[in-house]
């Protein structure tokens, strides 16, 4: 086959797939669009990821999906073979960075004899396509050669670490050299076995039903008597990178947490700082950071930590000084010996100067160690009540914004909370109708949590008795006060009407009128968006209260949805409507 060929069959293959029942189309676009076709004929097609995170989750969770494809549109059973090309991974144009700067050299686990010099992508695609028996014999070990090779089954190592605040003297721990000593480290590690296959699947990070439920922290300060810290590599929460839904809201700050859990201390991504509104997924991607490097490199030590935890950190350090000298050293030793600082909720740090300023020689200390550190916060640094210095700092990496989920994604996230309701108690399939599903998609808010309690309310429901006979009457009236941010029953298409026109200062002659001028006519578009988004009312029904047909309804939805998409202004604009809306 031709490229174009080849690009054909395989954009063939990603719309099949997102057919499949069971499959979240968002995530497939997500994912498969880091999947690029190399080489194909009757019965074997090459791809390559640009990471081997990627590389991994496919293996696992799409490829017989992609094997299943291939087979009904060319009619011949398909071997699938994935390699990696670093090459191709996408620059992250949306951070507010400085220039990439070349990210740290891949570390691979040492093998036991020499192997042969690995193809590049180059020569293993041009064998692919000449000859794709050779390729599926030469494909495997180009690709474990080129992925970046996480160490195995490393065993658990406890090293002691000083419980912060306390005036128990530390065991030295040693403070890794900037980039090249983390490196070193990841290199280094211990491994049981040889690096395995691509076509091998690597254990994958433990995954639990309710990814919501409260997780112990990263690294614990106070093990029952003894005070030991827990081990470095030991899971501590559900929220994996596995159990994130992607949608567009949140792509771009899923992939850069990607990038930065593969490979620590990239110069332009450190630190990394996403912010977003309370519920978004910020909390969940630092914990999937966390979670990937506990389990592929052990020997990292992972700190994180909640900015109210932080603070009590250094109260009690301080509040120990006048007693014990080294419980301030010893705060500061504890935060300073982490390879990874994961800081949750930085703008609670807001008017907390002293905390800030430790903070800061913290930061800077890690940073030029080349070590690397992640922030959260609900806002973006420019909007925190904090030094202007600590801005500037707190903006210098990648900065990314996670946006309130569209209903496609919403509704991706019922159906994958329902599978792990599923697999979490085992007592077989949940039948909840799709038009159940759309509902409480369209009923909820931004806060993903609420969203999560709202299908767990509906599941309970159902196995009170009313089975997949629910109704979309009965959970509009189950969930009628569950969401603190979706619409309410009292809600008219006057309200809306009235709050749009006080925002955009329009009268309500002009928006309902014939008026075409831009400001008026983006009002309109914005207050038939909302009556969409927030009512329980037809388009036909919406268009009888602007004097406006149905598919000048439909269009204008459509409008608005494709602004917010590429406007960030316009989403903020929106969601400070839907503020007003709330507090009426």
């Amino acid at each position: 086959m031709n490229t174009e060929e080849i690009n054909q069959l395989w954009a063939e293959v990603c719309s099949r797939v997102k057919s499949y029942e069971g499959i979240i189309g968002p995530q497939v676009d997500a994912l498969f669009s880091q999947l690029f076709p190399q080489a194909a004929s009757d019965g074997f097609m090459m791809l390559t990821a640009n990471t081997e995170f990627i590389k991994n989750f496919i293996e696992r969770h799409y490829i017989d999906c992609i094997k299943r494809a291939l087979e009904e549109i060319r009619g011949v059973p398909f071997d699938v073979l994935i390699g990696i090309d670093e090459s191709q991974a996408p620059a992250p144009q949306a951070a507010p960075a400085p220039a990439a700067a070349p990210a740290m050299p891949t570390a691979t686990a040492p093998v036991a004899a020499p192997s042969p010099a690995p193809q590049t992508a180059a020569q293993t695609t041009a064998t692919a396509a000449a000859d794709p028996v050779a390729a599926q014999q030469t494909v495997p070990a180009a690709a474990t050669m080129q992925a970046t090779e996480a160490p195995t089954a490393a065993p658990a190592q406890t090293i002691e670490q000083p419980n912060p605040g306390q005036p128990a003297a530390p065991t030295p721990v040693s403070i890794a050299a900037p980039a090249t000593a983390m490196e070193q480290q990841v290199a280094a590690a211990p491994v049981a076995a040889p690096a395995s296959a691509p076509g091998q699947q690597a254990a994958p990070t433990p995954v639990a039903p309710n990814p919501e439920d409260p997780a112990p922290q990263a690294i614990s300060t106070d093990s029952g008597e003894t005070g030991q810290p827990a081990p470095s590599n030991s899971v501590t929460s559900t929220l994996t990178f596995e159990n994130f839904v992607i949608g567009d809201s949140n792509r771009m700050a899923y992939s850069m947490a990607v990038s930065v859990a593969e490979t620590p201390g990239k110069p332009h991504l450190n630190p990394l700082f996403i912010y977003g509104r309370s519920g978004l997924g910020k909390t969940h991607l630092l914990r999937a950071i966390q979670n990937y490097i506990n389990s592929n490199m052990p020997n990292l030590q992972v700190v994180y930590k909640d900015s109210n935890e932080l603070l009590e950190d250094y109260m009690d350090a301080s509040a120990a000084h006048d007693t014990e000298k080294s419980s301030y050293k010893n705060f500061k030793m504890y935060y300073e010996e982490a390879d990874v600082l994961l800081v949750d909720d930085v703008q609670q740090l807001q008017g907390k100067k002293q905390t800030l300023d430790i903070m800061f020689q913290i930061f800077n200390k890690l940073t030029s160690q080349g070590k690397q550190v992640v922030l959260s916060a609900d806002r973006a640094p420019k909007n925190i009540d904090i030094d202007e210095r600590y801005k500037t700092r707190f903006n210098s990496g990648g900065t990314f914004d996670i946006q309130p989920p569209e209903i496609e994604t919403k509704l991706s996230i019922v159906k994958s909370f329902i599978r792990e309701y599923e697999d979490m108690e085992q007592s077989g399939p949940i039948n909840m109708p799709e038009d159940v599903q759309i509902c409480i998609a369209e009923s909820s808010g931004s806060n993903i949590r609420e969203l999560k309690s709202a299908v767990t309310n509906v599941i309970v429901k159902m196995k009170c008795g009313e089975g997949s006979d629910i109704t979309v009457a009965d959970v509009r009236k189950l969930l009628e006060n569950h969401f603190s941010g979706g619409p309410s029953k009292r809600l008219t298409a006057d309200d809306i009407l009235k709050v749009t026109e006080d925002f955009f200062k329009v009268s309500h002659t002009d928006i309902v009128g014939k008026k075409r001028t831009r400001n008026i006519a983006h009002a309109r578009q914005t207050a038939i968006y909302l009556c969409r988004q927030l009512l329980d009312i037809p388009y036909g029904d919406i268009g009888k209260k602007f004097n406006r047909d149905h598919s000048t309804i439909m269009y204008s939805v459509g409008n608005i949805e494709a602004k917010m998409k590429e406007n960030r202004v316009a989403r903020e604009e929106m969601e400070a409507l839907r503020q007003i809306i709330r507090e009426l």
